[in-house]
């Protein structure tokens, strides 16, 4: 097993483990993902509440392991682990400790929110090794480290640092793998529902209007359940909400 998942209370850690190879991604690690993620849409909201993505020491992942990486079906499912994170109706937080480099930067900007220790670099180096990313990924890395960033990971091969991605709000917070699980438990005491619509919402911003229907759908299901109730009424009496998702 390459990869290994953990649940700490409403919380599910998805650990990359292959130290070796410093964690970088085979098939059989994108297939373990794509099982991880079924798992836990199966279980969320009731049980699984929010997700941290890491990796084991020395590296959250160094790349694909291009040992027989090529274009076809490797490609087609590092696509669906990368949207299946955006998919999944919880928040995912990915924990950065090492390099998250190629493959590694993908899946940090394929979650939701990103914590990482100052000196973590991220990039792209596909210029240097004659591939290329999908549109989704370059997209994506426009999106959330803006469009400057972008360009200099992907036509310059830049390095970043997490503490200068911070600076520029492509990281959310500055810390490690502790304060991600600290984090996490935080997020999962929000209301479900409302974090499915605004994920929703987030992956649908730019998207044609049968998307944006089903982000109506997704918002109208939040305002409409008890948990909506549930917060307003805690609101008021000056307690911590108790959500449900229902």
């Amino acid at each position: 097993m390459t990869v290994h998942v953990e649940r700490d209370g409403r919380v599910t850690i998805i650990t990359l483990d292959r130290p070796d190879r410093r964690n970088a991604i085979d098939h059989p690690t994108l297939l373990e993902l794509l099982a991880a993620q079924s798992e836990i849409a199966d279980r969320a909201p009731s049980d699984t509440r929010a997700v941290v993505l890491t990796g084991a020491a020395p590296a959250f992942s160094a790349g694909a392991d291009l040992h027989g990486v090529e274009e076809g079906q490797f490609t087609a499912d590092l696509r669906r682990v990368l949207v299946g994170f955006g998919a999944l109706p919880v928040p995912v937080i990915a924990a950065i400790d090492g390099p998250a480099l190629g493959a590694g930067t993908q899946l940090a900007i394929a979650a939701d929110l990103r914590i990482a220790t100052p000196d973590s670099p991220l990039g792209i180096p596909a210029a240097r090794l004659g591939i290329s990313v999908d549109h989704w990924t370059i997209r994506r890395l426009r999106d959330e480290f803006t469009p400057p960033v972008a360009r200099a990971m992907l036509v310059g091969t830049e390095n970043y640092t997490a503490e200068r991605l911070h600076s520029l709000g492509g990281i959310h917070r500055l810390g490690d793998l502790a304060a991600a699980r600290e984090w996490a438990q935080r997020l999962a005491r929000f209301a479900p529902l409302t974090v499915v619509a605004h994920k929703v919402g987030l992956e649908t911003a730019d998207a044609g209007p049968e998307r944006v229907e089903a982000f109506e759908a997704a918002r109208s299901a939040a305002w409409a359940s008890a948990d909506a109730e549930e917060g307003r009424t805690a609101f008021l009496g000056k307690r911590s909400a108790q959500f449900t998702a229902t």
